[in-house]
């Protein structure tokens, strides 16, 4: 008991820090540094000025580790939530290089890189999730309140109705009786799909299905690779070793298609045979990725050629972004469309029919 609360007590205590703010402090961080003013100074003044009293605690902490006589990247060690792997990786060798103000700045950049590809991502799924969520509630309120009205107007006519308005009263009933066990269904298959992603098997077989879905698997895809490319670049430019970054670049994926694959392709590479070969005998990487890689291991060029893959990647995702987009707005409005238009049917059908019928006799 006593070892779940000070587990508890430990997470709630947690600092809560935005990936935003790391950057602007790698940012401020190496400019003082570039300055000429010492690291300890430089690590005060920032935890001082910080508005965010979890970056205050946690700068506190990072000064006070820095005079006891601890390198940098020892004082973010302590802080995995906040600072990622690859960044307290590249920061390590960027202190055994003498290089720290120029790679704090380059962690910036990627980091802002990185929120930046996560803003067009939000921003893009709003608009769809918008209609989405309005055609739900626009066939929830039809089929709870505007429905039922109806129902008992027809019946008190005693007309014949037509077929397609016996259908939607149809459906109506069963949502309006069973509801409950609609809703136990859908808690019971939430429930299974959340014991089944616990498993490493699970998580396996989600991430491959999100790769096989058409349109959306090719726009995952580029992301994955933006990302292993850009953090691969990083990591190598500064000086980490090819087999230490690709270890780090795979753990940042979180899909364990591309972990599984790229954990073949460290292996490879830790047996001699290249980067550029294993990576498109995986079938997970475009062909256009691995002649690039390639082009960089022949010309000693390999961190340069992968800035270039991450860029020309991260292009290619914005367009992907968009012709998603582009395409799942049209099939969310057409559908919305049509059951909103089965119902009007639905309904001026039958009362034209009441009217015809009342007027004959």
């Amino acid at each position: 008991m006593s070892g779940l609360k000070e587990l508890l007590n430990k997470e709630l205590s947690a600092p809560k820090v935005k990936r935003e703010e790391i950057m602007h402090l790698s940012r401020q961080l190496g400019a003082f540094i570039r300055a000429g003013l010492p690291l300890v100074d430089a690590v005060h003044t920032l935890g001082a000025e910080a508005r965010n009293s979890s970056v205050r605690k946690m700068m506190a902490q990072v000064e006070e580790g820095l005079r006891a006589g601890e390198k940098l990247s020892d004082c973010f060690d302590r802080h995995p939530k906040i600072f990622p792997e690859f960044y307290r990786g590249i920061l390590r060798s960027a202190e055994l290089t003498g290089r720290l103000d120029s790679v704090l700045e380059q962690l910036a950049k990627y980091l802002e890189r990185d929120l930046e590809a996560r803003r067009k991502v939000r921003s893009a799924a709003i608009y769809p999730a918008m209609i989405a969520a309005m055609s739900v509630v626009t066939v929830v309120v039809l089929a709870g309140f505007v429905l039922p009205r109806f129902k008992v107007f027809f019946s008190g006519l005693g007309a014949e109705l037509p077929l397609a308005t016996r259908m939607l009263l149809a459906v109506t009933d069963f949502l309006t009786e069973y509801w409950w066990l609609l809703l136990s269904g859908l808690a019971v298959l939430v429930l299974a799909v959340f014991l089944a992603l616990r498993s490493e098997g699970g998580r396996f077989a989600r991430d491959r299905v999100f790769l096989r879905v058409p349109v959306v698997g090719h726009t995952v895809r580029f992301a994955l690779v933006e990302r292993f490319c850009r953090i691969l670049s990083s990591m190598v430019s500064a000086g980490v070793t090819l087999p230490e970054a690709l270890r780090v670049a795979t753990g940042s994926l979180r899909n364990r298609v591309f972990m599984r694959a790229l954990g073949r392709v460290s292996e490879a590479v830790m047996e001699g045979e290249g980067l550029a070969g294993p990576l498109a005998a995986t079938g997970l990487f475009p062909p256009t990725a691995a002649r690039m890689m390639r082009v960089g291991e022949d010309t000693g060029t390999l961190d340069a050629q992968l800035e270039v893959t991450a860029r020309y990647y991260e292009g290619e995702l914005d367009y992907k972004l968009k012709k998603l987009i582009s395409l799942f707005e049209p099939t969310v409005i057409i559908v919305m469309g049509l059951v909103v238009g089965f119902v009007a049917i639905a309904l001026v059908s039958a009362m034209y029919g009441i009217f015809n019928q009342v007027g004959v006799q």
